[in-house]
């Protein structure tokens, strides 16, 4: 707020202290700002510039394939490739891309364990290939990707074919609170972060561009973020988000290991309940996974019953992503692992967080216990 012995007169301007204007609010909101995106590039081993703050990780993914897609666009359509397990907001704007041909697209089943095979990737590469987005962990059976064996093959192609601009993005928003971010050790050109995955941080979301990627602003009607992303940045949740990040990369060490105890333990639990008749599948790899994460599929009971039934027991899990609950239908990414998989079938995912206990744990596998025991009756 103004000092007493100021005069406010730009109540025209977005906020009190728009980072965009040029009187003394303005420019110290603007160094705020500065340093919040010099707190995260320092957090990802990238330079000030090459962050661009947005609204939220979905439009941090679609300004990442978009606008390497526009930047290239010429009269031959350029080639993007990915997997058939990424979040909506990649695999959906590949189709999109595809469907009102602005792009040719190749998208990778990865194995059975959920992991994509690096070869695979190298092998769609083609001469018109200007980009490779790939998740680096899964949002529902958490299955943690090889970034680095696939920057390594994308080098080893780009070497070979004399190619620079193919670029690799990577889908980081699971794994802020958990795994390595720093762009130089995963390889990546582009990373997508979301506050909406870090306890107390703010509703916006980061893209990481390196200097040398060319994008295309996928909007119009302004010039913030280096001209990437035009609209008031929301300095308040920006503020949020980088302590929020800072915070967590402090204390990422100490609770990876905890959550992995937790998790191992859990999936112990499941095992013993297996053991006494209990018939479900667990989904994804168990080691190469995100320490958080559990997922699990019971055939001939659906997903939302299931949901709906450990809720009344007091515990909040998900059939799947939020972004596609309540569609009805069994999850892409179990069907991508499973063939098998029936819309009957139902899947859940238990993600675990700071305020978890091995009590929690105790009675969630008692719950379902007693939940599979009520419904096999029903739907064996």
């Amino acid at each position: 707020m103004p000092k007493s012995n100021e005069i406010y007169l730009d109540y025209a301007a977005s906020i009190s202290a728009n980072p965009s204007s040029i009187h003394s609010l303005g420019v110290d909101a603007k160094k705020k700002l500065e340093n919040a995106r010099g707190e995260v590039a320092n957090i990802l081993g990238a330079r000030t510039f090459e962050v661009i703050f947005t609204s939220g990780g979905t439009e941090s993914n679609n300004l990442a394939i978009q606008g390497v897609v526009l930047a290239s666009f010429s009269k031959k359509l350029p080639h993007i490739i990915t997997t058939n397990i990424e979040h909506s907001s990649v695999l959906e704007t590949f189709k999109l891309l595809a469907k009102r041909k602005i792009a040719r697209i190749s998208i990778i089943g990865v194995e059975i364990n959920g992991i994509v095979d690096p070869k695979k990737i190298k092998k769609q590469i083609r001469k018109d290939t200007m980009l490779i987005s790939v998740n680096y962990a899964n949002n529902e059976i958490g299955t943690i990707q090889p970034l680095k064996e696939i920057a390594k093959e994308i080098r080893h192609y780009k070497k070979i074919n004399k190619r620079k601009n193919i670029f690799f993005h990577t889908d980081a928003v699971q794994t802020a609170n958990y795994l390595d971010l720093n762009v130089e050790r995963l390889g990546v050109d582009m990373l997508t972060l979301s506050g909406s995955k870090i306890e107390d941080a703010g509703r916006i979301g980061v893209l990481f561009k390196k200097e040398c990627v060319s994008l295309a602003n996928i909007f119009g009607g302004g010039d913030q973020e280096g001209g990437m992303r035009p609209g008031t940045e929301n300095l308040p949740e920006i503020l949020k988000f980088s302590a929020a990040l800072k915070s967590a990369q402090k204390i990422k060490e100490k609770e990876y290991r905890r959550l992995i105890k937790l998790r191992d333990y859990f999936f112990k639990k499941l095992l013993k309940l297996k053991n006494q008749n209990f018939n479900f599948l667990v989904n994804g790899d168990l080691k190469n996974r995100l320490p958080n994460n559990v997922n699990i599929t019971v055939p001939n009971i659906p997903s939302d019953l299931l949901v709906i039934e450990l809720s009344a027991r007091g515990i909040m899990a998900s059939a799947k992503s939020a972004c596609k609950a309540g569609d009805g239908k069994a999850s892409y990414v179990i069907k991508a692992i499973n063939k098998n998989i029936k819309e009957t079938d139902g899947s859940l995912r238990f993600s675990l967080g700071r305020q978890t206990t091995k009590n929690d744990i105790n009675y969630t596998v008692k719950a379902l216990s007693e939940i599979l025991t009520k419904l096999k009756k029903w739907y064996n």
